[in-house]
């Protein structure tokens, strides 16, 4: 019995963690809201490979015309700059991630 109460409360934790990193966590792509998850997936991908904050803002700047004329063409509106925050230098970068002491 203490088996199963043990499994039972570790699975009830385990998905009040996903929700909660669920709501931590936004997805900060400009227009996500008009992209599939796999349009969303396939961009954090390519972000992760390029090796340059130059070649991340060049992306960032032609992926934010496309999401423009993809709302335009669905008669929506999006804001005309990415919220603050989105940007060169603004994500996790080195030492930003889990705080101090945490090992993997």
């Amino acid at each position: 019995m203490k088996r199963l109460s043990t499994l039972a409360c570790a699975l009830l934790m385990g998905l009040a963690v996903n929700v909660h990193a669920a709501d931590a966590v936004p997805d900060v792509v400009y227009g996500s809201e008009l992209m599939t998850a796999q349009e969303r997936y396939e961009y954090h991908t390519r972000m992760r490979a390029l090796k340059t904050e130059e070649e991340r803002e060049a992306f960032r700047l032609e992926h934010h015309k496309q999401m423009q004329e993809r709302a335009k063409a669905q008669g929506k509106t999006l804001p005309e700059m990415p919220p603050a925050g989105m940007g060169p230098g603004k994500g996790m970068g080195p030492g930003k991630g889990m705080g101090p002491g945490y090992n993997r």
